[in-house]
């Protein structure tokens, strides 16, 4: 069966072959091979000034190509006297379909678009987004990568991300830490805020401006409990909120402040 006969079945007629008419074909597909390279290259250029699109500007690129040379085929089968009204009918009715098969793939790469457009992260950001925490290894067109604390790698669709509710940790370039403690009643305040300070002394990756602070947050039952606040960049989060866990410990000991714990204290009144 040849090509022209599958063609007629579809609905697509052709008019008569003639010289002129492949010449005015040949005209046409030089003519629009010209065009296509040339609208592609200002595309190119318009695509590499725009910091914003820079990331996908390839993906943009393909797709353009692919849709100016089906526009091109179409123009010069119209030229050699092809009706193709039939033959855009079905590539339409095609093209429903395979949209319709890859909705879940369409719609990640719309999220990736929408990721790359706005830029809530970047790779090397350390983020939480639904309900997933942790360093953005990678952002694909479909997927992101991110990779958790306990060295787990993470593939959250873009359709899902460009949704949730991002917190982008590194963005501002630091963090604060906030330590809550608690101490015996006992313990006069002055102390319980010199044992901090020993502690945050121990660590050069605090920041001097915010200053660290510790206020005094509750009256516990039996305890009362502070907030110790240190800012530090982003990346020495992790690295000095556990070691002020732990220096903390040292410190109280040293300026004689009871860490305590929640107990009951039982008083026995004889008659």
């Amino acid at each position: 069966m040849s090509v022209q006969s599958i063609l007629s079945d579809a609905g697509v007629s052709f008019g008569a072959l003639t010289l002129s008419v492949l010449l005015r074909g040949l005209a046409a597909l030089l003519l629009g091979l010209l065009l296509v390279k040339l609208l592609l290259k200002l595309a190119a250029k318009l695509l590499a000034r725009s910091k914003t699109l820079a990331a996908i500007s390839r993906y943009l690129l393909s797709a353009a190509r692919a849709l100016l040379y089906v526009l091109l085929a179409l123009v010069v089968l119209g030229s050699l006297g092809v009706e193709v009204t039939s033959l855009v009918a079905l590539l339409s009715v095609a093209g429903l379909a395979v949209s319709l098969a890859m909705q879940n793939a369409l719609s990640n790469v719309a999220g990736g678009i929408m990721i790359f457009v706005s830029k809530p992260f970047t790779a090397g950001d350390y983020i939480s987004a639904d309900g997933t925490e942790g360093t953005v290894e990678a952002v694909g067109l479909s997927y992101c990568t991110v990779k958790t604390v306990d060295n787990k790698e993470i593939f959250i669709p873009n359709a899902q991300l460009s949704g949730a509710k991002i917190v982008n940790y590194n963005r501002l370039g630091r963090r604060r830490v906030d330590l809550s403690l608690t101490a015996s009643y006992d313990a006069p305040t002055a102390a319980v805020k010199a044992a901090v300070s020993d502690a945050a002394a121990q660590f050069p990756q605090i920041l001097p401006d915010p200053a660290p602070v510790t206020y005094l947050s509750e009256y516990g039952p039996s305890s009362i409990s502070y907030i110790a606040r240190v800012w530090v960049r982003a990346e020495d989060y992790w690295d000095v909120y556990y070691g002020m866990l732990e220096a903390v410990r040292e410190t109280f000991a040293a300026r004689g402040v009871e860490m305590t714990y929640d107990h009951l204290n039982v008083h026995m009144v004889q008659d």
